[in-house]
């Protein structure tokens, strides 16, 4: 397949695009960094554009690069992001506050809409894998910025779904879990001061125990990647806790459902669980 990832420099984003290289797959990454590192050892099989998602003037331009050189993208995978502002949100840098929303929300708007017209051009089912995580589903105390975008992620995943029922295209978004990046190393770095106690006894745990497992990160995106998940759409699914692969059995249930998505729950939906 055609894919691009955008966030493919570090983190998860990388381990994504060294997992797809070595399935075989043709990769593009999208990052604000060099990733000639991963030209090499794939025979041509991985390019790059150097782009901030933030800037859709960036991302417009490497979607014409890309579209100068493949007919098609059979899917994309959004996995950049930063925390940015940590702290009391009426505390909050409000620049900085929003710079963290655009490089999280923005930066996934802009590369869906951009690789958009490529993604209808796919000769199979498009996919389109955009990473949520922590803060979407509750309130996380002192990363409003990062949760506030990743809920928005969320939201976003589900309204397209929504408006392109009946085109071949299925959008999804991940949590990914508790994975030992760059931003458990941030949280460590800023303290309890900054990122509350609970939130930096929790990444201690998490960096001593070596975090949850990378493994079902890349199991479920190759699985939305595949024909398996075809016409599962506008879904949250976390890698390390939902049973994402026995859902293709469920599909026409699922579909007339409000399961794996954001609602507001009321007495009346207590009662009748």
């Amino acid at each position: 397949m055609n894919l691009v990832l955008t966030g493919s420099s570090s983190g998860i984003g990388q381990a994504l695009a060294e997992h797809l290289l070595g399935c075989g797959h043709q990769v593009w990454g999208i990052a604000r960094t060099d990733q000639s590192a991963l030209t090499g050892p794939y025979g041509g099989r991985f390019r790059a554009s150097r782009c901030d998602v933030a800037n859709w003037g960036q991302v417009a331009y490497a979607a014409t690069e890309i579209t100068a050189a493949w007919p098609h993208v059979d899917g994309l995978i959004t996995c950049a992001g930063l925390q940015g502002e940590v702290g009391r949100s009426l505390g909050a840098d409000p620049v900085n506050w929003s710079a963290t929303v655009r490089a999280n929300l923005d930066g996934t708007f802009f590369a869906v809409r951009a690789l958009a017209p490529l993604l209808a051009r796919a000769p199979r089912r498009a996919k389109v894998v955009c990473f949520s995580g922590g803060g979407a589903t509750q309130a996380r105390p002192n990363f409003s910025a990062y949760g506030t975008a990743k809920t928005g992620v969320v939201r976003l995943v589900e309204t397209i779904a929504a408006e392109e029922q009946g085109r071949p295209l299925d959008i999804n978004a991940v949590a990914p879990g508790a994975i030992n990046t760059r931003l458990t190393e941030e949280i460590l770095t800023l303290g309890p001061a900054v990122v509350g106690d609970a939130e930096y006894a929790s990444a201690q745990k998490q960096k001593a125990s070596g975090g949850a497992a990378m493994e079902k990160v890349l199991g479920l995106v190759d699985w939305l990647l595949s024909p398996a998940s075809e016409g599962i759409s506008g879904r949250l699914l976390s890698a390390q806790w939902d049973d994402w692969s026995s859902l293709a059995a469920q599909r026409e249930t699922l579909a007339q459902s409000n399961l794996y998505t954001l609602r507001r729950v009321t007495p009346k939906d207590r009662e009748q669980e």
